[in-house]
């Protein structure tokens, strides 16, 4: 009966940590379903830019 208690416990314990991660990432699919992250993408990742902007690409030294 102490084995199947014991058991029970790791269990929920399991279970808490499982909903933890859950919860994270469900918050990292809104962000990444958000306008500025999709941005944010093509930006760092593609080099785009707004209308108007211009880009300034700093010196390099030697």
């Amino acid at each position: 009966m102490k084995r199947i208690q014991e058991d029970i416990v790791i269990s929920q314990k399991e279970l808490e940590e499982l909903k933890d991660k859950n919860s994270k990432l469900e918050a990292d699919l809104k962000k990444v379903d958000s306008n500025e992250y999709i941005e944010k993408l093509a930006r760092d990742r593609l080099g785009m830019i707004k209308e108007g902007e211009k880009v300034v690409n700093p010196k390099t030294q030697n």
